[in-house]
């Protein structure tokens, strides 16, 4: 063997070992994923809820998405939205994240999404859905993984509808989350409402309401009050005793585990329409209750759930691309088609990228052995529903 050829051999072999080295380094370089939490403030109830469903996917999954390790870099910024849009930029300048999640607030959302979008960073909803986002400003990096605001108070407004009530007050917060649950019940429920209640974002006294309430003497009270708003509405609507002379129908977010477990007895017999319960019966969701128990002595929320589902829909996501999160445009094709097991059961991607799925009748009940929960109820308020603004988004 000529020297020249031992050589070349030499310089083949030396460059194979430098990219296995290469490689090797490649793998454990972790994918970084940007969390902007609700750890204090107006909403801090759901963003602990959001926080535990993440990091029990996370752990469930070994600290991978699709067998890379992954880095949650989490911080509060108490549902402002100029916290919340300082803490992205420094994500994306600073941090290099690949992707991002967790706000509760739909206003910290609309803040925080054209720095993201302008860097590409998709941004999976562990919970707000504005419609603006749902419709005509849709964009390819962004993913209602949770719901479009709207739909579960379309869910409401149908079963207040399909009840027969016919004066119906709606009481929500003035923000957009606050809009599209007031739109949403208003577009199923097909007929005018009685009156339309906005109330301040963090509101705890609610005596002016409640008076207003007992002089319109409606047949059903429909209220989105996330959070400790909630929580501080049911009790003092109890206490005021108009649970006596009108209904209270309830959004989802204000009838969980988390308002349940602060109210307590008072909330038995409140309906509320969700697209998730702790009782759906599939494989997935048994699991998730089952470790969420298990981890945090708790039965999970929404909250939690829609969270978890985020991160295994980046796993599915992060497998489908081999690893590879540095295409952006491939990794978000990836997230909208790769499939995972929701724990809603069988979940879609519609043409704006917000899930197309099944809601359903939850009553508050009280179990033979003393607990007080949400319990499905017989049938399906929707099928394999989609959002009332996918038409209005450009994509396919």
């Amino acid at each position: 063997m000529s020297t020249i050829h031992r050589l070349a051999l030499r310089a083949t072999a030396v460059a194979a070992f430098a990219a296995s080295l290469t490689t090797a380094a490649w793998a454990q370089d972790p994918i970084k994923v940007g969390v902007a939490l609700d750890i204090s403030g107006p909403f801090a109830g759901p963003g602990v809820e959001i926080r535990d469903g993440l990091n029990l996917a996370a752990k469930l999954l070994d600290n991978k998405l699709g067998g890379v390790p992954v880095e949650l870099i989490q911080a509060d910024m108490a549902g402002n939205p100029e916290t919340a849009r300082q803490l992205v930029d420094r994500f994306v300048k600073r941090d290099k994240i690949d992707f991002f999640t967790g706000p509760v607030g739909s206003n910290v959302v609309l803040a925080v999404g054209p720095t993201l979008f302008n860097a590409k960073v998709p941004f999976l909803s562990a919970n707000p859905g504005p419609s603006q986002l749902a419709g005509k400003q849709c964009n390819p990096y962004f993913f209602g993984t949770s719901y479009q605001n709207d739909a579960m108070h379309e869910a409401a407004g149908k079963h207040a509808a399909d009840k027969g009530y016919k004066k119906v007050v709606v009481l929500a917060p003035n923000y957009p989350a606050g809009k599209d649950a007031v739109n949403g019940f208003k577009r199923a429920y097909a007929q005018p409402v009685a009156d339309e209640v906005y109330t301040k974002v963090g509101q705890l006294d609610f005596a002016a309401e409640l008076a207003q309430l007992r002089a319109a003497k409606p047949d059903a009270v429909y209220i989105f009050q996330p959070g400790g708003m909630g929580i501080n509405f049911i009790k003092q609507f109890m206490g005021a005793g108009l649970n006596k002379d009108m209904v209270l129908i309830s959004s989802p977010f204000t009838a969980d585990q988390d308002i349940i477990a602060a109210v307590g007895e008072p909330m038995v017999g409140i309906y509320n329409a969700s697209s998730y319960a702790h009782d759906l019966d599939n494989a997935a969701n048994k699991q998730f209750v089952a470790e969420f128990q298990k981890a945090y002595g708790r039965l999970p929320t929404l909250y939690a759930a829609f969270a978890y589902d985020v991160v295994m829909n980046m796993d599915a996501a992060v497998k489908a691309t081999g690893g590879k999160v540095d295409d952006k445009a491939a990794l978000a094709k990836a997230l909208k088609t790769a499939k995972f097991d929701s724990v809603r059961g069988n979940v879609s991607y519609g043409n704006n990228q917000f899930l197309t799925q099944d809601y359903y009748l939850r009553q508050v009940v009280k179990t033979a052995d003393g607990q007080i929960t949400n319990q499905l109820q017989p049938g399906k308020i929707y099928t394999a529903h989609q959002d009332s603004f996918s038409a209005q988004c450009g994509m396919k």
